[in-house]
């Protein structure tokens, strides 16, 4: 298996659009640019689904400045947010639970 070739966002433009163009012939345009004929594929299904910010590589940790590319990605993002917020506020109010107890063991051993 040969090692994937790195791409620009406007290479992969010029991929996709140059697919679109010749009737979504995969195999002659992966030749052409040297990928693969899957990545050309999901390229083109990306472009037609998200159109250019389809595109975008968007690997590793989210950025903070990447904005959200559909709806359902939106409320993803703000689901795990408020999983986080609610996560903290647990562990805050276990914290205080347990401080409550010691400070009365502690009033009662006196």
């Amino acid at each position: 298996m040969s090692k994937a070739r790195n791409t620009t966002q406007e290479e992969r433009l010029q991929i996709v659009q140059e697919c679109l163009a010749s009737d979504k012939n995969y195999v002659e345009i992966a030749k052409k640019y040297k990928v693969s004929y899957q990545q050309v594929r999901t390229w083109t299904l990306r472009y037609i689904e998200l159109g250019e910010s389809g595109l975008e590589d968007r690997r590793g940790r989210r950025k903070k400045d990447q904005t959200p590319r559909t709806e359902l990605e939106k409320a993803q993002i703000e689901i795990k947010k408020l999983k986080h917020q609610l996560y903290m506020a647990e562990m805050e109010r276990d914290l205080l639970k347990k401080l409550n107890e010691l400070e009365r063991r502690d009033l009662w051993d006196k």
